[in-house]
């Protein structure tokens, strides 16, 4: 069992104020695999005070000095690889294989795309050539709170603490108190790398204690946040009584419109999405709009895709899911499927208890539902788990009725083979992310969604510019 209750704050690792333990459960077997300590505000406020005073010349730091600190921190995570992907099959139950190439894979990739974008990118430039003599000037937003979740720990880690680093702004982090473990490996990174201290800091701690502290605290201008729709509301009421900047990445229902010519692997493929990372994506493909006419055939198609789905503990190598995260989620998902049950919707797939051969861990059968209706429970609640949800539609104009009828507006997938149809699908759905026909979205692509997905975009260019504000000054020529 691993003992990490220190805190990383101006540049040392360094005791909390105060013992508060927290048990770090290890979801493949529900054992206790560390122990964390929670922050009180006397340790947020210490961290928010590291950050304010490094501002002051992090802020003004060069391009360059901010590329070099990068690198310098890309080449020690490439050569910290594996602990990274241990750290997060450990804590949130990701199969090593997959921990290693995608979860651990999506951090690295994060580093190298922002240091290519940092190097071109413009922090000063002329309003344009009617207006030489106005100057727009992108500064930093300054002390930045960035709270991630636990689903693709360092994804979203990597997606706000590297913009904020190249942009000039100082950080505290707080990570999922439920999956912690990355974090620190990567404070770890940055320790090494040489930062100046107080550029980052690390506190661990729940949402209502030290998530709360950071989004309403007086010395803190911006919060990134990504999590629940639910949190995300509180969070920015907590920030909007001194108007900090915010950004939001939340939920999602995706839609996969899989039209009557598409490709013979679309459900397969789409399948195969949901279940990733035991359904527990943000971006998820949960519901499956097929056309009437391959609607049977595609519901075959899926049942096989689902019985050929293994489930089996993170530690062994292979294609396979593992648990969910925790109890909490489990019960949640549980209470889901249930609830299709209930519902009238048809079982195809799964259903409730644990796949057989599993007594101990928070694992979850792949469930299909067929003869679902977009307004029963399962087609409008965000189940985070390996559960989808089959609709049938007729027409074009009903499959991106509803599509758009939810609450959220993350991703969304069109499967056909007409391209002609696939744009002018794309162009109607409301969603921030569209996927045509299993095309990936390239890592420096902006992430973020409409209506209740979140504000903002995380990645590439526009993820930088999350963590500037505008400036412009006339008479500069």
């Amino acid at each position: 069992m691993l003992n990490r209750t220190q805190f990383y704050i101006n540049g040392a690792w360094v005791d909390p104020s105060q013992a508060n333990n927290f048990n770090v459960i290890n979801p493949a077997d529900e054992s206790i695999c560390a122990i964390i300590s929670l922050g009180s505000e006397a340790d947020t406020n210490l961290a928010v005070g590291a950050a304010k005073n490094a501002l002051t010349t992090w802020s003004v730091s060069s391009k360059e000095e901010r590329i070099e600190a990068l690198e310098a921190l890309y080449s020690i995570y490439k050569r910290r690889w594996s602990d990274m992907a241990e750290a997060i099959s450990l804590e949130m139950g990701a199969p090593i294989d997959f921990a290693n190439s995608a979860q651990a894979g999506s951090g690295a990739g994060h580093i190298k795309t922002f240091i290519k974008k940092l190097k071109t990118f413009e922090f000063e430039k002329p309003l344009g050539n009617h207006a030489l003599d106005n100057r727009l000037v992108l500064e930093p937003k300054g002390v930045c709170a960035l709270i991630t979740p636990w689903n693709w720990p360092i994804n979203q880690v990597t997606l706000k603490v590297i913009p904020a680093i190249a942009t000039g702004c100082t950080m505290v982090l707080k990570p999922s108190e439920i999956a912690p473990l990355s974090s620190m490996v990567f404070a770890e990174m940055i320790d090494e790398a040489g930062l100046p201290p107080g550029v980052f800091n690390l506190v661990n701690g729940d949402g209502l204690g030290v998530g709360s502290q950071l989004s309403s605290h007086p010395d803190v201008d911006m919060v990134s946040f990504t999590g629940s729709t639910r949190a995300g509301a509180l969070i920015s009421h907590n920030a909007a009584d001194d108007f900090k900047r915010i950004g939001l990445e939340l939920g999602g229902k995706g839609a996969n419109i899989i039209f009557a010519d598409a490709d013979d692997d679309a459900v397969e493929r789409g399948v195969k999405h949901c279940f990733n990372n035991s359904g527990q994506s943000c971006n998820a493909p949960t519901r499956m709009l097929v056309e009437s006419s391959i609607y049977e055939q595609a519901i075959t198609r899926a049942q096989a895709v689902a019985a050929q789905t293994s489930v089996d503990l993170p530690a062994k190598k292979g294609k396979h899911i593992g648990p969910v995260v925790s109890q909490l989620q489990f019960d949640k998902i549980q209470s889901l499927i249930q609830c299709g049950i209930d519902e009238k919707a048809t079982l195809v797939a799964g259903g409730t208890g644990k796949p057989e051969g599993f007594d101990n861990g928070y694992y979850v059968k792949p469930t299909i539902f067929s003869n679902v209706n977009n307004q029963m429970t399962i087609a409008q609640t965000e189940i985070f788990g390996p559960v989808l949800s089959m609709i049938p539609f007729k027409d074009e104009e009903e499959a991106i009725s509803i599509a758009n009828d939810t609450c959220f507006g993350l991703t969304n997938y069109i499967q056909t083979q007409d391209i002609g149809k696939a744009k002018r699908v794309a162009k109607r759905l409301r969603s921030g992310m569209v996927e045509i026909n299993g095309a990936n979205l390239e890592m420096d692509a902006p992430f973020g969604g409409y209506k209740h997905s979140g504000i903002g975009r995380e990645g590439g260019v526009l993820g930088l510019e999350e963590f500037l504000e505008v400036k412009v000054i006339s008479g500069w020529e």
